[in-house]
């Protein structure tokens, strides 16, 4: 907790307090050299106060520690991705190409997920389900015709139609239309960009 209450968000009192204990320093000597107060230190090393940028970089300096160090756990994926239009990874099978809208993130475990855009021009078809695998799909149409070949039924999809099933049994995507089909796909878990 902090002096006003609040937790403190960051936790990397124990890192300072351990570099400092194995250089042998006081937090008098820190503390003087960092140009704060002792108890300062203390309070920042019990993880009581969050100290400002620049009182964390004196004490950085003095103890000689990589900033990296210091905020190593807080690397971690951020709750919330965007992928900028020109940043999106592309790949083709065949002719189909594959337009990635959301990355797949092993911290998401079991709830992990891609999408993506698929392109299949006339009278092509996608290729990797025609064996199935683990989990669900979903599809929707946004341009063009579609049919989703699902083990032995068809299915004939217009723009605006979605589709959702288990992945487990084959499945195919042709365009069965006179313009590129254009669809957003998601799969669950990743198979395409993991």
């Amino acid at each position: 907790m902090s002096l006003q209450g609040k937790p403190v968000p960051y936790h990397f009192g124990e890192k300072l307090r351990t570099v400092r204990e194995r250089k042998g320093y006081t937090l008098k000597v820190v503390a003087e050299q960092a140009g704060v107060s002792e108890s300062l230190v203390s309070q920042i090393e019990r993880n009581r106060v969050s100290p400002a940028i620049d009182t964390l970089l004196a004490l950085a300096e003095v103890l000689d520690i990589n900033l990296e160090f210091l905020f190593e756990e807080y690397r971690r994926d951020r709750p919330v991705k965007v992928i900028r239009s020109g940043e999106r990874r592309k790949t083709e099978e065949k002719l189909v190409s594959y337009e990635e809208l959301a990355k797949p993130s092993e911290s998401d475990g079991e709830h992990a997920m891609e999408s993506y855009i698929i392109t299949i021009p006339v009278g092509e078809h996608t290729h990797r389900g025609s064996y199935g695998h683990l989990g669900r799909e979903f599809g929707y149409i946004i341009e063009g015709k579609a049919t989703l070949q699902y083990e032995t039924t068809r299915y004939d999809l217009d723009s605006g139609d979605s589709i959702s099933f288990s992945a487990s049994s084959p499945h195919v995507l042709y365009n069965s239309g006179d313009i590129p089909l254009k669809a957003l796909w998601v799969v669950s878990p990743p198979q395409r960009f993991s």
